[in-house]
């Protein structure tokens, strides 16, 4: 298998990773399911601050299981694993300017 550089934007920030080919659709899912619940959690509620945002979308998707939501065609549920490696790179970084 070979490995591919993708870039992904998770809560407005772009973070390069590499994953296996076989990998690029899930980890694009797994951000989209990411910023789609940061802008859920916006719209519904009146946190601003990225970090808590972060925060509350990290612990919705943990309590699902670190899997995506059933799709349509009850395709195979996503890894979260390079997307929660990127919310931990950002969580960081938010921690270095505090």
């Amino acid at each position: 298998m070979s490995k591919v550089s993708l870039k992904v934007v998770v809560a407005g920030r772009t973070y390069p990773l590499t994953v296996q080919e076989t990998e690029v659709e899930k980890v694009q899912h797994a951000a989209d399911d990411i910023n789609k619940a940061i802008k859920q959690l916006q719209d519904n509620f009146a946190v601003r601050d990225m970090q808590d945002l972060l925060a509350m979308t990290a612990l919705q998707l943990s309590t699902r299981g670190g899997k995506a939501p059933a799709t349509a065609g009850n395709a195979p549920q996503a890894d979260f694993s390079e997307a929660t490696a990127a919310l931990k790179a950002l969580s960081d970084d938010l921690d270095a300017l505090n």
